[in-house]
């Protein structure tokens, strides 16, 4: 039996980025993640928001968080590699969850 892993993933895209840019990678990175056999619950997209220090000369990124589900192991290896390399990404953060946050949260279910 598959157990499935629950994941909070917070991105930071460029504020210099035109608009549309962090739907686009919202859009990639369910697509990854779903190829992986996970299941992205839910985004929360911030929007524009001041960084708490200088990053690359810029004061101001866009942000969004996801919560996802994921096979554990590698199997998110390859959204994450994608993310380092996109230059209009200037930050991302994949967090596993405590399974009693994520029972919590409602991601996984803890009745088995």
């Amino acid at each position: 039996m598959l157990v499935m892993r629950a994941y909070e993933l917070m991105v930071i895209i460029d504020g210099d980025a035109e608009d549309g840019v962090a739907e686009t990678f919202r859009d990639r990175i369910t697509e990854a993640v779903t190829t992986a056999g996970g299941e992205v619950k839910s985004t929360d997209m911030w929007g524009r928001r001041r960084y708490a220090y200088e990053i690359n000369h810029k004061w101001e990124g866009i942000y969004f968080v996801m919560e996802l589900l994921g096979a554990g192991g590698n199997s998110l290896d390859e959204m994450e590699r994608s993310l380092r390399l996109a230059d209009e990404v200037v930050r991302h953060k994949l967090m596993r969850l405590p399974d009693d946050e994520a029972a919590r949260r409602g991601l996984v279910d803890t009745s088995a």
